[in-house]
């Protein structure tokens, strides 16, 4: 038996779940390979996921996408790839019945990306193709034998349709071209790191949260798990004795139906199983079984060796160890997830990473190695056709102006909606004419010219901020479509917890404990309710602040106005750095409720004094108390400290508030003494 010995592995989707464990397994196996990954890092990848090589000098991190022929061009030359191992795709069944072209574009096309780059440098020796048991379609329930690599393909989904043309291309290419292809078709792996869209995780993550398991159907149907660590042997077999041309089953004859796997976890966390287990409905076609025989497999020299119940129990205890790995998941978790998957959408945790230009970041073990970027395209002077389209409410707002503005600064097409919050039959017009792929909402209800106007017009206040809110919020539910929804941190105020001063915030997940005003009121209620859509991402804005100080609704602009202003330090939003913020966490695809302010606190007092340095000098205030202040207005004004670490996670640049302060609002409007 020959055996294959690469030097320059290319491996896609690598901070994926499978693709991590084989690319951790070789940087850490084989220290005279050198590992290219390359990953777009989409909804279901995560970097902390190639964290045991990151600091390895036989590591380099691309961020791109295979769908990109000038960067997978650049990158077989300039690394000098001679394997390629190619993981990279959409893999969840449930999405392909959603979003079934997304699925054409990254398994088909991006396969077909790949091999045609392989074609034309020539420099490949081996192409190892992953592709999944699924191919093969339904095995009848009373076979003995399982599916070979001859038999025929039979798909019988999306996802398994794409995957299956995938290998036509990679058998195509093989015979034209004669490029040096390897197919591999898998059973169901499970193990740590994995995004919980699927079963194992999605019900370990339900059970640690006590909430019920969804079952599909009867939950009779059989499928077979293989433990992450020997698949990732697996391949690590294939890669140095697997034969050009052929194909190979990794696979298990220890079958489970998916009624027993939720059955066995509730056992490992002492859940009474009759009491959780809920039954739903299938999806539109489930097949029965999967079945393979992977004896040519094991011909090669490869065995599973990690029994079903310690591969549980590891997996169990590496969720309970690490259970926000994925932040917010709740969308995943629902019984048919449907997970907004845009190109590119969700990077995570790029510590030590270096972004270009061109789209492409790396990192890499190499301190001393010098960083360069992929090529600009041939065609950069023609303009590139935006992956995005926003649909966005509150044309005649402040906030929905603003963004306008920045999505025609950033080229991304984007339309305001017609329809009045409350109209159903209007917004599904919307929808329908302008194709969006995210939808914001910076509509509604504040007072004119304050809150106090909310207090004596509450049913108007409700239709907007609550029912408009809601019923936007489930038409776009219903199209599957994200929507960005514009909140207000005025539902908190200063309590024993949370002390003026202390530097104690009040959090995403506090409940809200201010009702002096009815719009609070209306605010707390509709985002209490949005809680229960998983497709919204609520943000919570505070007295907001922009550069524009000509605005009558600029915090900063209504306050100078003011005879007499309170003094208490206050959480704030400095619009100039956060709306863009906003923008790029709709193409996260980020979801769940955000305080969005600038971290920190800032009083009335301390803003007025920059104003006072800055724009002028011969600017007078005076202060009085929240009892004197109470006399002048009808419905009471919310102060408090919003912790924005969470926000500041995802976005490390974010300023502080008196930062920001000074760099986006008061230097750029600096008076200059004649």
């Amino acid at each position: 038996m020959s055996t294959y010995t690469p030097k320059n592995i290319l491996i896609t989707g690598a901070a994926g779940f499978i693709a991590c464990h084989v690319a951790n397994r070789l940087v850490r196996s084989y220290p005279d390979y050198k590992i290219v990954v390359l990953d777009k890092l989409d909804y279901c990848s995560n970097l902390k996921n190639l964290i045991p090589s990151r600091s390895s000098p036989n590591f380099k991190f691309v961020k791109g996408d295979i769908a990109s022929a000038d960067l997978v061009n650049y990158l077989l030359i300039t690394e000098s790839i001679d394997t390629i191992m190619h993981f990279a795709a959409q893999t969840h069944v449930d999405n392909s019945f959603g979003n079934s072209f997304e699925f054409t574009k990254n398994n088909i096309y991006g396969t077909h990306v790949l091999l045609e780059a392989c074609k034309v440098t020539g420099q490949i020796r081996r192409f190892i193709h992953v592709s999944t048991d699924e191919v093969y379609g339904e095995t009848d329930e009373d076979a003995v034998v399982g599916n070979h690599e001859a038999s025929q393909l039979l798909p019988t989904n999306p996802y398994s349709a794409t995957k299956a043309g995938a290998e036509m291309l990679v058998m195509a290419y093989g015979r034209s071209y004669g490029l040096p292809v390897i197919t591999t078709r898998g059973n169901n792996v499970y193990g740590p790191n994995q995004f919980p869209e699927k079963l194992i995780p999605k019900f370990i993550l339900l059970a640690m949260r006590g909430k019920p398991l969804p079952i599909h159907g009867d939950g009779c149907n059989v499928r077979s798990y293989l433990y992450c660590e020997d698949v990732a042997e697996a391949f690590e077999v294939v890669l140095h004795k697997g034969e050009v041309g052929h194909v190979y089953n990794i696979g298990t004859t220890k079958e489970r139906r998916v009624i027993d796997v939720a059955q066995d976890i509730c056992k490992l966390f002492n859940i009474d199983s009759d009491k959780v287990i809920q039954f739903v409905e299938n999806r539109p076609f489930n097949d029965q079984r999967y079945f393979l025989d992977d004896q040519k497999l094991k011909n090669l020299g490869w065995s599973e060796t990690t029994m079903w119940e310690e591969g549980l129990k590891k997996t169990i205890e590496w969720y309970k160890n690490n259970p926000d790995w994925w932040g917010d998941v709740s969308g995943a978790l629902l019984p048919h997830p449907r997970m907004l998957m845009m190109p590119g959408d969700i990077e995570r945790n790029l510590d030590g990473a270096e972004k270009y230009d061109s789209g492409s970041t790396e990192f890499s073990g190499k301190s001393n190695e010098t960083k360069t970027a992929a090529p600009a395209s041939k065609t950069t002077n023609v303009p590139q056709k935006s992956p995005f389209k926003f649909l966005i409410y509150g044309r005649t707002g402040w906030i929905g102006g603003v963004l306008g503005k920045l999505c025609e600064k950033q080229g991304i097409p984007y339309e305001y909606g017609r329809g009045r919050l409350e109209d159903r039959s209007k917004l599904l017009a919307d929808i329908n004419s302008v194709k969006p792929t995210h939808v914001f909402n910076a509509a509604g209800v504040t007072g004119r010219p304050n809150v106090d106007w909310c207090e004596s017009h509450k049913p108007e206040t409700i239709r907007t901020n609550v029912a408009g809110t809601l019923n936007l919020a489930d038409v776009c539910r219903e199209n599957g479509l994200l929507m960005v929804n514009f909140a207000t941190g005025c539902i908190f105020e200063y309590d024993a917890a949370h002390p003026e001063g202390s530097g104690i915030g009040f959090k995403e997940e506090d409940t809200p404990n201010f009702a002096g005003s009815f719009y609070s009121k209306t605010k707390a209620m509709v985002e209490d309710l949005l809680k229960n859509y998983d497709n919204v991402c609520t943000l919570r804005v505070r007295m907001p602040i922009s550069s524009d100080l000509s605005n009558p609704r600029n915090f900063i602009t209504k306050i100078s106005r003011y005879n007499k202003v309170v003094n208490i330090p206050n959480s704030m939003t400095i619009l100039d750095e956060l709306l863009p913020i906003s923008i790029e966490m709709a193409k996260r695809n980020l979801r769940g409720i955000w305080n969005f302010t600038n971290p920190g606190v800032v009083s009335h007092n301390e803003i007025l004094e920059m104003y006072k340095k800055y724009i002028d000098p011969a600017f007078t205030y005076a202060n009085f108390t929240v009892e004197e202040q109470a006399k002048v207005i009808v419905a009471a004004r919310s102060n408090n400290e919003m912790d924005a670490s969470k926000l500041k996670k995802e976005f490390p640049e974010l300023l502080s508030i008196k930062e920001s302060l000074i760099k986006n609002v008061f230097e750029p409007n600096k008076k200059t003494s004649a």
